[in-house]
Formats: C-alpha cells, sequence, structure tokens
C-alpha cells in the first residue's frame, strides 16, 4: 500500500542464490514482493529462513563445484529444470537471474519458450550478462522487450542506475492532484473551482489549489502560508500496573464457612420432607455428575449437552407412572402428552448424539462400541422374569447414565458413553413399563413409537450447522413434560397442604415453564427467527424480582392447609413461569446464547429432580441431579471463558454495562485483499493458524478448510485450528463441523493452546468468526464482549478475514482488529472464497 493507491504483492523469481540471489530475495521481501528461488545446490535451508519458498526441480543431480560455486549440470537435468522454470515464470511478474559459474560462459536457465509464456510487463533482470546471461533473449548492456511485452534487462552497469518506478508514481499522484482540483462536476466546472480558490477571500480558498499556481494574468501568485504541522499525539500515560490484592484469609473462610453452612441448612431443610433414600440419592448423584463434567473436554461440550438432553427424556417415566396411578381423565392426557413429548426428545437427542459422535471417527477407524447395548437386553430380561430386581434396575440404569457422562471425556471412550446412555434410558424405561396395566401398557408403546419416529427424523435430518437450535427445542419439551406431569400429579391427588410432594409439585411446574418458554426464545434466536440483540424493557429487573416475589406467594398460598384452589394456583403458575422464561432469555444478548443454552440445560435437570421427588423415584432423581449439576458446572465454565456474570446469565441481563469507557480511536480504512495475494500468502508461510467461526458454519465452508488443512501438511506448511470455547452458537460446535469435514481432532486446539504462540503464525485465516477474535474486549472498557477471553489474533505477522462483509458478529460490535495495520479483509460469500482459495492453492503448489 502506497500513497498512490493499494497495489497487490508482485511475485518474483530468483535464480541462483549465491550472495547476489540472496540479496534479491531479501530486498525483494523488504519491498513486499512474494519471492520463490531456486539455486542448483540445496540451499532450502537459507532460502526459508529469508522468507521464500523454495522451488524444486523434480530429478537428482549434485549441483555443487569446487570452491562452493555452482557446476554445469547434465543435459538431462536441464531438460526437467527448464520445466519447471518455465511453469514458475508464467505466473511471475519479475525474474531475477544471478546464475554464474567463474570462467565459462553463464547457464542457460531461461529459454525463449520460456519468455514467451510470460505475462506482458513482466520483467527479467539478468544479473549474469556479462557471461552471455541466463536468459536466451538477453543482450549485453540493452533493454530489450519481446512481442508479447516482456522487458528483459541485461545492463552489466546495474548499480550505476536508478529504478524509473518513480514515474509511475508520478503520474498516478499528478492524477490525484487533478481529482482533488476538480472534486464531482463536470469537466467545464474544473477552471471554475480552480479560480474559485483563487479568488476566495483570506485563506478561505482550497490551500492545495493556491499552492500550485504560480502567476495569473502576468502577475505573481502569492504563495498561501503553510499549514500548521499536525501537533505530535502525547503518548498516552502507561497504564499503572494492577496491584494484586492478597485475600484477606479471614474473610476468604467468613465466605467459605458462610456457603458451606448455607448449603448444609438447605439439605437439612430438604431432609425435612424428601426421604432419606432420596436425599442420599440426589446428594451423590449431584457430587458424580460434578466431578465428571469437569473432565469432559471442550470438544465434546455439544455431544455431552445433546446426551444430556436425551437422558433428561427420562421425563417418560414420570408420565407412565402417572398414567398408571391416575384414574382422572384430564390428569391422563397431561401424562400422555408429557410421555409423547419426551419420547421425541429421547429417541431424537440419542440419534443427533451419534451422529456427532461419528463425525469425530477417523477414515480407516472401526467402532465397535455397539455392543455396549448387550447389557439392554439383560435389563428387559431381568424386568420380564424377576420382578424383585425391578428396582435394582432401574438404580444401575440410572449409574450407566451417570457413566455416561464420564464416558465423553476422551475422545476414545465417547461412542461408549453414548452407549451407556442409551442402555440405561432403556433400562430405566423397561423397568417401568413391565408393571403396567396390558390397556396402559399398550397406549404407551404407541405413544412412544408416535414420538420415537418423530424423534428420530428430526435427528436425521438436522444438519450440524443446526444443532444449537435442535437443542434448545428438546430442552422445551423437557420443560413441557415436566409442567404436565407435575399439574398432573396433583390433579390426580389434590390433598393441600405443606408437603414434599406438593413442594415438588409447585417447583416442577415452575421450573419447567421457565425452560419451555425460555427454550423457545433461545430457539428462535439460534435460528434467526428473532433479534439476537437483547430485549431491554423499561425496569426489567424489577419485572424480574416481582415475578419470583409473586411465585412465592402463590407457592405459599398453594401449601396452606385447606386451600381448595390449588389446580388453579400450579396454573397460574405455569403461566407465570413462562412469561417470565419468555423474559428472562429475551433479556441475554446474542454473544451469551452459548451459556443460556447451558443454563437451560440445568434447569431441566432440576425439574426431573423436583418429578423424582414428587413420584418418590430414584431414577428421576439421580437423572435430574446428574443433569442439573453437570449443566451448573458447563454453565461455570462458559462463563469463566466469556469472562461473563453467571447471575448476569441466570437473571436475564441483570448486570449489564450499558456505557462504554474507552473509544476506539484506531483508523477505520481498511484493506483488502483478493484470493491470488490470500493463497500466495498461505503459500508462502511456515506456519497458518485458521480460526472458525459461526459465518464458517453458515457458508458450510468447513469442507474447503479441511481440504486446504490436508493439502498445506502434505506440502510442510503446518496448519493448525484454533478454537475458542463458544465459537459459534453453542460450546464444542465447531469441533463437530470441522469433525464432519475430516478434520483430524490432533489439528483442532484450544484458545489457551494458541494464543501463547500467536506471534510464530505467518498467517491467521480467520473464516467466519468474529466475537472471539475481537479485540475491543481488550481495548473497550465497558462494551458488550469487554474483559471476554479472545484468541489474540493481532499479534500474528498477518491477519485476513474472509467474511461476508464488514458487519459485526453476533454481538453486533464493530471490530478494531480490522483496522489494524497487519490485517486485510477477504470479502465475499464464504463457500465461494473458500473454494477458491482452495483451488489457487492447489495451483500455486503444483507450480513449485
Amino acid at each position: 500500500m502506497t500513497a498512490a493507491g493499494k497495489y497487490p504483492p508482485s511475485q518474483t523469481f530468483v535464480l541462483g542464490c549465491g550472495v547476489a540471489g540472496l540479496a534479491a530475495i531479501g530486498t525483494s521481501k523488504a519491498m513486499g514482493s512474494v519471492v520463490r528461488a531456486w539455486d542448483v545446490r540445496d540451499v532450502s535451508d537459507q532460502v526459508h529462513s529469508m522468507g521464500a519458498k523454495w522451488v524444486t526441480v523434480d530429478f537428482k543431480e549434485s549441483g555443487e563445484g569446487q570452491g562452493g560455486y555452482a557446476k554445469e549440470s547434465s543435459d538431462a537435468f536441464k531438460r526437467v529444470q527448464q520445466e519447471t522454470f518455465r511453469k514458475v515464470l508464467a505466473e511471475v511478474d519479475i525474474a531475477i537471474s544471478t546464475a554464474a559459474i567463474p570462467g565459462r560462459p553463464s547457464p542457460l536457465l531461461i529459454t525463449k519458450e520460456a519468455v514467451s509464456g510470460m505475462k506482458p510487463g513482466s520483467v527479467i533482470v539478468d544479473l549474469a550478462a556479462q557471461g552471455g546471461g541466463n536468459c536466451e533473449l538477453t543482450k549485453l548492456n540493452e533493454i530489450v522487450t519481446t512481442p508479447n511485452g516482456v522487458t528483459i534487462i541485461g545492463y552489466a552497469d546495474m548499480p550505476a542506475r536508478m529504478a524509473s518506478q518513480a514515474s509511475t508514481m508520478y503520474a498516478q499522484n499528478m492524477c490525484n492532484l487533478l481529482r482533488h482540483i476538480h472534486g464531482t462536476g463536470k469537466a467545464s466546472d474544473f477552471m471554475k473551482k480552480l479560480l474559485g480558490a483563487l479568488d476566495a477571500p483570506g485563506d478561505e480558498g482550497d490551500i492545495v489549489s493556491r499552492s500550485i499556481v504560480c502567476t495569473r494574468d502576468g502577475k505573481a501568485v502569492t504563495m498561501p502560508p503553510p499549514p500548521q504541522p499536525t501537533p505530535v499525539k502525547p503518548k498516552a500515560a502507561a497504564p499503572a500496573e494492577k496491584k494484586v490484592v492478597k485475600e484477606d484469609p479471614l474473610k476468604a473462610a467468613a465466605a467459605g464457612a458462610f456457603v458451606l453452612t448455607f448449603g448444609v441448612c438447605c439439605m437439612l431443610a430438604m431432609g425435612e420432607g424428601v426421604k432419606t433414600s432420596l436425599l442420599t440419592t440426589f446428594l451423590l448423584a449431584g457430587a458424580a455428575g460434578y466431578q465428571a463434567v469437569w473432565g469432559v473436554a471442550h470438544a465434546l461440550h455439544t455431544p455431552l449437552m445433546s446426551v444430556t438432553n436425551a437422558i433428561s427424556g427420562c421425563t417418560a417415566i414420570g408420565g407412565l407412572l402417572l398414567m398408571e396411578k391416575t384414574s382422572s381423565p384430564f390428569a391422563y392426557l397431561l401424562a400422555s402428552l408429557a410421555l409423547l413429548v419426551s419420547a421425541v426428545n429421547i429417541f431424537g437427542g440419542f440419534v443427533v448424539s451419534q451422529r456427532m459422535l461419528d463425525l469425530f471417527k477417523k477414515p480407516g477407524d472401526k467402532d465397535y462400541t455397539a455392543m455396549m447395548l448387550f447389557p439392554g437386553l439383560v435389563f428387559l430380561f431381568v424386568s420380564l422374569t424377576r420382578p424383585e430386581l425391578l428396582k435394582a434396575v432401574s438404580t444401575v440404569s440410572a449409574l450407566l447414565c451417570v457413566a455416561a457422562i464420564g464416558g465423553l471425556a476422551t475422545m476414545s471412550t465417547a461412542n461408549a458413553g453414548c452407549k451407556f446412555g442409551m442402555v440405561g434410558v432403556f433400562g430405566a424405561m423397561a423397568a417401568t413399563m413391565v408393571d403396567m396395566t396390558e390397556g396402559n401398557l399398550v397406549f404407551a408403546a404407541i405413544l412412544l413409537a408416535i414420538g420415537g419416529v418423530g424423534g428420530v427424523v428430526m435427528g436425521l435430518k438436522v444438519s450440524p450447522i443446526a444443532l444449537p437450535q435442535t437443542v434448545a427445542a428438546f430442552h422445551s419439551l423437557v420443560g413441557l413434560a415436566a409442567t404436565c406431569t407435575s399439574i398432573g400429579s396433583f390433579v390426580h391427588h389434590p390433598v393441600p397442604g405443606a408437603t414434599m410432594e406438593n413442594t415438588s409439585c409447585i417447583l416442577g411446574d415452575f421450573i419447567g415453564g421457565i425452560t419451555l418458554t425460555g427454550s423457545l426464545i433461545a430457539f428462535g434466536k439460534l435460528n434467526g427467527n428473532l433479534s439476537s440483540k437483547e430485549l431491554s424493557l423499561p425496569g426489567k429487573n424489577y419485572l424480574n424480582l416481582g415475578g419470583l416475589t409473586l411465585f412465592i406467594v402463590l407457592m405459599y398460598y398453594f401449601l396452606q392447609e385447606g386451600d381448595p384452589c390449588g389446580t388453579l394456583i400450579l396454573w397460574v403458575v405455569a403461566i407465570l413461569a413462562c412469561l417470565m422464561g419468555l423474559h428472562l432469555v429475551a433479556s441475554v444478548g446474542g454473544g451469551d446464547m452459548p451459556v443460556c443454552i447451558t443454563v437451560l440445560n440445568s434447569y431441566s435437570g432440576w425439574a426431573l429432580v423436583a418429578e423424582g421427588f414428587l413420584l418418590k423415584s430414584n431414577v428421576l432423581t439421580i437423572v435430574g441431579s446428574l443433569i442439573g449439576f453437570s449443566g451448573a458446572i458447563l454453565t461455570k465454565i462458559m462463563c469463566d471463558a466469556m469472562n461473563r456474570d453467571i447471575f448476569n446469565v441466570l437473571f436475564g441481563g441483570l448486570n449489564n454495562a450499558p456505557v462504554v469507557k474507552g473509544a476506539d480511536t484506531g483508523p477505520k480504512e481498511h484493506v483488502e485483499c483478493n484470493v491470488e495475494s490470500c493463497a500466495d500468502m498461505i503459500v508462502n508461510a511456515k506456519e497458518v493458524l485458521v480460526v472458525p467461526g459461526y459465518g464458517m458454519a453458515m457458508a458450510r465452508a468447513q469442507t474447503p478448510m479441511g481440504e486446504l488443512a490436508s493439502m498445506l501438511r502434505k506440502n510442510n506448511i503446518i496448519l493448525k485450528f484454533g478454537v475458542h470455547p463458544v465459537a459459534g452458537r453453542m460450546p464444542g460446535q465447531m469441533n463437530v463441523l470441522l469433525a464432519e469435514a475430516g478434520v483430524p481432532h490432533e489439528w483442532v486446539l484450544e484458545m489457551d493452546e494458541v494464543n501463547p504462540d500467536m506471534e510464530n503464525f505467518d498467517v491467521v485465516l480467520v473464516m467466519g468468526a468474529n466475537d472471539v477474535v475481537n479485540s475491543a474486549a481488550q481495548e473497550l472498557e465497558g462494551c458488550a464482549i469487554w474483559g471476554m477471553p479472545v484468541i489474540e489474533v493481532w499479534r500474528s505477522k498477518k491477519v485476513i478475514f474472509c467474511k461476508r462483509s464488514m458487519g459485526g458478529g453476533y454481538a453486533d460490535l464493530d471490530n478494531p482488529v480490522f483496522y489494524k495495520s497487519n490485517t486485510e479483509m477477504l470479502l465475499g460469500d464464504g463457500k465461494k472464497t473458500a473454494d477458491a482459495l482452495v483451488a489457487k492453492v492447489r495451483e500455486r503448489l503444483e507450480a513449485v
């Protein structure tokens, strides 16, 4: 980029890598050219160290002569050599030849046939002209222009000559000067504007126009005083280092003691009405889920959420239990609805989970984890023949659901973990259904078949890009099932009073309603049906607080002895919860939506716990506790990755910061590049990093990116993928998409693994990402993503953004990295750009 305009980098080919050749490489690189080099000797290490690309002649012959000079090559080598040169010369703009053998004529490297294939305007600088030249058409101390427009310089006194490119820039500057004076009017307006500037009183006329006119009407024109130079901007004072304040041990101990005491009191309060066995089950399952989730790899967070979502379909067990024991038609209807939607969730969730895990398989990998389904036959046999062991079947099934999360800790055991979940849910369902009457069993089987077919169809049709909204939609089914079962249970047994069943009933109703509408709003935002911006109603914090207060009041009246309006209160609570769920999730901005999904996942678990306490079911209590705690821990992990306050997400943007304390003082001019120059930079790089984002997923560009990675690695160019923990619309979504494209998971690194080595990357290609590479998180205090850990791509040598436009990301925030000096924008359709880039890179690599 120059004052005269923007030019794509030139392509230079240096033939001969002695002292003169290495100097030519260094000078060309310093001027921004993309350089390739060749020598008969293997000096590729020196060439690579100077940032150039080594051109290989596919012919084995030693080129080392006496004294370190090149020796003369054989005829066979020359033929292969000249064919290689012909291909390279057809692509470059400048060829500099320095090959000379002392005491002998200069070797012929560039034939006239090769010259005829070069682009018009290309230049050959033959520094070996004194010995006859490396080019067949070189003439000593002359400049030759061929019929196809190639200039061949054969001067033997190059140090005494000056380059003539300045004239081109001078012409461009003169053109810009005339355009400045002329403005946007017609041609006839040129003199009017020039004279108008001269006739303007005082210093009001355009200073440029007044400065270029020396005389007018035979009189000298007074030169206007030069403008005052722009004062040097004072250097900003270095920010004072934040002093690390040591935490007061007394305060830390007091806070820890308070939290522990509060937790113990809550557990003891639960023990007031909850059976000891259920309470023990709840606490142990929660501890197991807590430990298991911390070990799950970031790349498997999406399958983790999908598996836990499928397991949460155990709300079907609540529907089955209610169908069997109720005599109320309305309660039976609610139970049937709960069973139907839960079946969709179970079958659809496991189909989606298995499809995702299959994407991580490498070609040739054999998977025998289907054998893990055999225990399901044991569960079925025992359930049918040994009714006294039904509780044992339910307990072991629940433990397999816990093991499912543990299995998702690593890639090698993830498929087995998914099978554990399938067997666990199957065993729990079988143990429940064998106790049903024949009529209820047949009807339940029909509902399961209908819901299962619907879930399988949805699971097979959904694409990896739509996984976040699919999981959100499935969460809404869990909420609906929990609400239906809670209300139906009270309709079946409407006994008022402060009992454990009634407390669990109204809590399940409330949590289920929030999960239902909250998940639907999340689905609308993720699917593009609703705006990603947060809903900011006046006094929204008071609305949330008012809703919670009203729920506590309703809960108080519901638990009163002799209250005949229990069913009505439950319906009012359901409506209130649905409204609160709508407002809570709508108040969360698009940037926090990945965290919001994990919160909803946790809510579905707590709804299951309430249902387990209500129906005195160990299975529902274990599974609900597992999902609730695991979802809460995953939320904590996501909040840490985004530097978000967990209460801000839980309560719908309670602490949103409205004021940006800093200002973006960077320039607002960006530099664009094209596919050709981008391909040249990638081919001439040693290490390349690709940062994928949701834009890549929307454009379906992960397949060409996978192809690019394989191609570069085969040519000894290291390409890695750097994935942010919350890139996309769901934790781990980018890992799934890259696996779909056949990218081995060893090539995919996390943010904390690439940030320390960012300066080592020659090129960083940001493919459809924005918020996760936005430097505003560190530069604009108070902005929507302030403090969020991001992939610091601006610290690399060159950043190329491949995106559709200059628009902001999902958080709708401008990205200062667009305007930094080492950034170029490759704008256009993601898929078309990626395909064109792969084609150009392949073409460049094949030419080399």
